[in-house]
Parts: structure tokens; C-alpha cells; sequence
């Protein structure tokens, strides 16, 4: 049950794609230092996984119920993914400018790491839409659905970290913007290409 190749490298390119969350534990790290950074990004952490394992419980609910459920997440997780993608290219440049937040203090900035992600609706529907379209139907749903939620966890708290150490160092600058504003472009890209890929693949459970 190893994670196939086109979701690590879908998942990765995702991860690495500046957004509000790496934007958020950027002002936590400019607002209160590394520390802060760094128990912001394992706070959102924590409430990444509440939303793995309350969607896999939840579609794993559904699918016993009606294995014709399948199709139907099938078709909206491509249709959400090729929103989202589109919302990406055609977003403003702004749109991932830093947040500005008020020093905490590093255990209050975990606190508010776990809360802000756990309420956060957009992530739940991004693993909803995402990691069913690379579940075997050959093994147990709730499994594979936790192990991959789990890496693409994993692979953005990678990313977070890389930002907060970064931010520590580095200045906004205009290449800056530039990079960010071509990674946004691919996450878009990839988005739209995976929802592409689902609505038109004969996968079926």
C-alpha cells in the first residue's frame, strides 16, 4: 500500500507552492521569532490530521453506504480541483502577501496553530477532493486515506518549516514576488491537470 508516484509529486508540488498557510506561519515568525514560526507550523500540523482522520472516517462512512458515492466524490474532487486551480491563475499577485498577526508567544502560537487549521473548511474539502482520486479500490479506504493525508501533512509542515527559517533571514524583494507568482502559476497548473485527469479516468470502486 505504498503511495503512488503521481501523488507524491502531485502532493510535493502542491506543498511547495507559497498559499495562506506557509503565509500565516510567515507572520507568526515575524511577529514572535523562529520559535513562534516553528510551533505554528506544528499546531497547524496537529490540525491538519484532525481533518485526515474525520474525512476518512466520514467517506469511509459513506462509500459502505453507497459504493455509487465513489463516482460521485470522484466528479466533484475534479471539479473542485479545477476551481481551485483556475481561482490560482487568475488570482492577484496580493493574495499571498503576509498576513499581519500579533506576537503570542510560541505555546499560544501552537494553540492557534491547531485551532485556526482544524476550523479551517478549505482544507477539509482540499483532502476531499484530493486524496481519493489515488486510493486503490483494491484495498481498505480509510487506511490508504490516512496514510496519504498524512503525507501531504507531513510534506506541507516540510514546507512551513523551510518558510519559517527562511523568513528569518530573508527580505521581501521583487524576484521574491516573482518566484512566488510562477509557483502559484504551476500550483494552478498541477491542479488543473489532476482534475482533468480524475474527470476523464476510468477509475471506478
Amino acid at each position: 500500500m505504498l503511495p503512488s508516484i503521481s501523488f507524491l509529486l502531485a502532493a510535493t508540488a502542491l506543498a511547495i507552492v507559497p498559499g495562506p498557510g506557509i503565509a500565516y506561519v510567515v507572520a507568526r515568525t515575524v511577529a514572535g521569532g523562529r520559535a513562534e514560526g516553528v510551533a505554528s507550523s506544528v499546531g497547524t500540523a496537529g490540525g491538519g490530521m484532525v481533518h485526515v482522520l474525520l474525512s476518512a472516517l466520514g467517506l469511509s462512512l459513506l462509500i459502505a453506504e453507497s459504493p455509487v458515492l465513489y463516482s460521485a466524490i470522484k466528479y466533484l474532487g475534479a471539479a473542485y480541483l479545477l476551481y481551485l486551480g483556475l481561482k490560482i491563475l487568475l488570482a492577484r499577485a496580493e493574495a499571498t502577501d503576509v498576513p499581519r498577526v500579533a506576537r503570542a508567544g510560541a505555546k499560544k502560537a501552537f494553540r492557534d496553530g491547531i485551532v485556526v487549521e482544524a476550523l479551517n473548511v478549505k482544507t477539509a474539502m482540499f483532502f476531499i477532493a484530493f486524496i481519493p482520486q489515488f486510493v486503490s479500490p483494491t484495498h481498505a479506504f480509510a487506511p490508504q486515506f490516512i496514510l496519504l493525508g498524512t503525507i501531504c501533512v507531513l510534506l506541507n509542515t516540510g514546507a512551513d518549516l523551510v518558510a519559517v527559517f527562511a523568513a528569518s533571514r530573508f527580505l521581501a524583494s521583487e524576484a521574491k514576488a516573482r518566484r512566488e507568482r510562477l509557483l502559484s502559476r504551476v500550483s494552478g497548473i498541477v491542479m488543473i491537470a489532476l482534475g482533468l485527469f480524475v474527470a476523464l479516468s476510468d477509475k471506478h470502486r
